[in-house]
């Protein structure tokens, strides 16, 4: 864990680890952990129970890994989000 990151971000990465369509590129981008810090902040954070429940969830899924996922916009960029979903800046829903 880096030593700057608040129970707040804490929150926020578990929350987008648990998300089925946000890859572990969006975590990094977005805290600067790799997917290997990723986990371990879950096995520390979380219980036994749910960290091995999580684990398995996210090995079976592809778009976990934006390299194995043909999720793309039309840049062929690797998308983060749902083209139908509000616009986020900095966690907060955009206000329009």
């Amino acid at each position: 864990m880096q030593p700057d990151m608040s129970p707040a971000d804490i929150d926020r990465i578990i929350e987008m680890a648990w998300e089925d369509r946000t890859p572990f590129d969006a975590i990094t981008a977005q805290f600067g952990l790799s997917e290997q810090q990723t986990i371990e902040l879950m096995r520390r954070e979380m219980k036994p129970s749910s960290f091995r429940m999580w684990r398995a969830r996210v090995q079976r899924r592809k778009t976990k890994h934006a390299a194995t996922s043909a999720v793309t916009d039309d840049e062929n960029a690797p998308r983060f989000k749902s083209k139908s979903q509000r616009a986020i800046t900095l966690n907060k829903l955009s206000k329009r």
